[in-house]
């Protein structure tokens, strides 16, 4: 019943919840009846299609979460996982980035390897991605590092370095004489249109702050909530953008674009590996954390080898 309560506690809604613990909707409502009866609570009330905790409800749900979490873990079993015949499957949170940067790689790995094992990207809860771990019911997300809760595990994935891409023989930039990988001049960079990626439509994004803070702004003419959609506009207008070095480095031959050196640092972005803290020692799910973890460490391995041919040239 207390798998009944906290699903309650998550989805405000029976038939939810129901979907939630692998119950039908008459016995969660009969569980929760069971509840009230044990707690001398209602618990929850009818708001339109939702129900609504208690005061005394919701004052459960945390430590609840807690105690289920720990007998979670308690009772996880530790045998040794074997992809080979595993016939698992495994939900990753992130953005389109992992589409290109991740996803190939795994391809690969799942049909020679562990040809049984299912995986899934999903994309990010916007505005709030650590959500992701919860309201997808996802195994792992892939996102910037920023102060989790103490419920989430995480392991640093790799730095990722930002540059401006245009489309080859940008006009603008070529009455310049701005060559690829040459530095763009301030005036010229803040004053080309550029499409900022942010899955919320906000304008200001990366690389704004560091602008800022030299009293500089660009131009942010267009939003876009997937890099893919990025790189095909910048492909075929006179827009740029800013986007992560590996994608920048595979999507150019691609798209037919090249790179350039903005005329600010900007901050380089440390993904992360996130999961809940539940599945520490679950065998699967390490073995997850292990082959993410190893083809997101390779592509960093070609960033910085590309770096490095880029800062010759």
């Amino acid at each position: 019943m207390l798998r009944v309560l906290d699903a309650l506690l998550h989805e405000k809604s029976t038939v939810r919840a129901a979907e939630r613990v692998g119950l039908s909707q008459p016995a969660v409502s009969a569980a929760l009846g069971r509840l009230r009866l044990a707690l001398d609570d209602p618990l929850f009330v009818r708001h339109g299609q939702r129900i609504l905790p208690t005061e005394f409800a919701a004052s459960l749900e945390i430590p609840l979460r807690q105690v289920l979490d720990s007998l979670s873990e308690l009772l996880s079993r530790q045998d040794d996982f074997d992809p080979r015949s595993s016939d698992g499957r495994f939900k990753i949170a992130g953005s389109d980035y992992f589409a290109e940067m991740l996803m190939p790689s795994l391809a690969q790995l799942l049909a020679t390897e562990v040809p049984r094992v299912k995986v899934q990207l999903v994309e990010l809860v916007p505005d709030n991605y650590v959500a992701s771990l919860e309201s997808l019911d996802v195994d792992m997300a892939l996102v910037p590092k920023v102060d989790f809760p103490s419920w989430v595990a995480f392991q640093p994935a790799f730095l990722s370095s930002f540059v401006m891409v245009a489309r080859q023989g940008h006009p603008r930039l070529a009455r310049a004489g701005v060559q690829p990988y040459d530095t763009v001049p301030m005036d010229l960079f803040c004053d080309l249109s550029h499409i900022a990626f942010s899955p919320e439509g906000k304008l200001k994004a990366m690389g704004d702050a560091a602008l800022a803070r030299l009293g500089r702004e660009r131009n942010v003419v267009m939003t876009m909530p997937v890099f893919g959609g990025i790189c095909s506009a910048v492909s075929e207008s006179d827009l740029v953008a800013l986007l992560p070095r590996p994608l920048a480095q595979k999507m150019a031959a691609q798209k037919g674009l090249s790179i350039y050196v903005a005329p600010v640092p900007l901050p380089t972005a440390q993904i992360c590996m996130i999961w809940h803290k539940r599945n520490n020692g679950n065998a699967a799910h390490r073995w997850l954390r292990e082959t993410v973890l190893a083809q997101l460490s390779a592509a960093e391995t070609s960033e910085q080898g590309e770096s490095r041919k880029d800062s010759a040239q």
